[in-house]
């Protein structure tokens, strides 16, 4: 009976059509935005090679959020703690602002620094339905298709031989990946409910992700991309039937993959050379020693507001000032503008989300939101990661489901009969 009652619920989204026009003109909006700000901060210092364009993007996603947003959430504890998370959030973006209009277009149009990562926790008051969430499997599909378009058209700048640190061949690859196609690690961590052609393609950006990564020799991206196929390997082991065959067919891959990197990774054009010769490189403990240094105990308890920095003179060369407004190590950036407050009410809201998913659900869309949630807090240290992108759009849609007792309650079953059908 309940099994019943489910599908009915499930057929009545996909006849919500006020709702998916809203939510396709959100997304493209979004879309927009992304496809300029990743040319932009990949290839330039300007952020924006067209702010008209951006402009729309930001207006279309304003205006349909204005009505997707719903004051509405089912858990008491979430309704308390996320009202108190985005409070400080504002207070963080009042606390040492400026209003010139340089700096407000700066505010606008920087994805990573500007205000409006900010205002995408905002996204968990969006209708919890299963319609949004197959829209959300279209628009992480339509990124990565993105991805692989500019990896042709830049394959120049991305494989470029010159693999000393350079900030144009460095943001690219960084840029494209964590701006576009990370995300696609949520559809293999939800494998069961998407058509074969669409895990193929998943599979293959990832795996174009690894190799852009290891070529440009970025650790930390590396890590999350390994981490990533990691998880859904274990997702994948955990619910075949042919367990036998895939440890048989794992030790193959691992073997031939250890011959080929140990047969190339010793050749001057390899591209594992470049990796090896950063592999004991410290870029990150001066930077954050200068950080430990500037901080005073009010500014570890409140922050310093959007436009705060701090204080260190030996690592960008360009720099005339010797202040940096930003750290790569991401939770100690959200300290920097937000203080411990900050990261403490993130922290109160993201764990017992994982918890719940992992725990108290009967579905692999809930287990997989948990998933992505403990990841993105573990990249919190290799990677800035608190931006206006849809990796980060991501978490606060996984705290929604993990925090949803009615989504963690659906079967596997339902949400496969309605994720795999044609869209509506």
């Amino acid at each position: 009976m309940v099994h019943s009652t489910l599908q009915e619920v499930v057929l009545d989204y996909s006849f919500d059509k006020k709702l998916s026009k809203r939510l396709n003109l959100f997304w493209l909006g979004f879309i927009i935005y992304t496809a300029i700000f990743t040319i932009g901060a990949a290839l330039t210092r300007t952020y924006s090679i067209n702010p008209v364009l951006q402009l729309i993007g930001f207006c279309f996603m304003l205006g349909t959020a204005a009505y997707l947003i719903q004051f509405r959430l089912e858990d008491n504890y979430l309704k308390v703690v996320f009202f108190l998370f985005f409070i400080w959030l504002l207070c963080v973006i009042l606390r040492g602002s400026r209003y010139d209009s340089l700096y407000l277009q700066f505010l606008l149009f920087n994805g990573d620094f500007g205000v409006l990562p900010y205002f995408v926790p905002l996204i968990l008051l969006f209708p919890r339905d299963l319609v949004f969430y197959k829209k959300l499997f279209d628009v992480i599909t339509v990124l990565g298709i993105l991805f692989i378009v500019y990896d042709i058209f830049f394959i120049r700048v991305l494989f470029n031989s010159d693999r000393t640190p350079n900030m144009i061949y460095q943001n690219s690859a960084e840029r494209f990946i964590k701006c576009l196609s990370f995300p696609v690690g949520f559809l293999l961590f939800t494998f069961s409910y998407h058509l074969k052609k669409r895990r193929l393609f998943a599979i293959c950006v990832i795996l174009i992700n690894l190799l852009i990564a290891i070529y440009r020799a970025r650790r930390g991206l590396i890590f999350l991309t390994s981490s990533t196929l990691l998880i859904f390997f274990v997702l994948y082991f955990a619910s075949s039937r042919r367990k036998v065959l895939i440890v048989f067919l794992s030790i193959i891959f691992a073997f031939v993959g250890f011959r080929f990197v140990s047969t190339y990774s010793q050749g001057e054009d390899s591209i594992f050379n470049f990796l090896s010769e950063r592999a004991d490189e410290d870029t990150r403990n001066p930077v954050e020693q200068c950080f430990y240094s500037d901080l005073k105990t009010r500014d570890w308890i409140v922050g310093k507001g959007l436009n705060g920095d701090y204080f260190c003179p030996i690592i960008d060369e360009d720099d005339v000032t010797g202040y940096r407004d930003a750290i790569e190590t991401d939770y100690l950036n959200i300290i920097l503008k937000g203080g411990l407050v900050s990261l403490g009410l993130l922290t109160l809201i993201l764990v017992p989300a994982i918890f719940l998913g992992l725990l108290y659900s009967k579905n692999l869309l809930s287990k997989a939101a948990a998933l992505w949630i403990a990841l993105w807090i573990v990249s919190l240290y290799p990677s800035n990661v608190t931006t206006f992108s849809l990796n980060y759009f991501l978490v606060w849609i996984c705290v929604g489901i993990c925090y949803s007792k009615n989504i963690r309650n659906m079967p596997d079953e339902v949400l496969k009969e309605y994720f795999r059908a044609k869209t509506t």
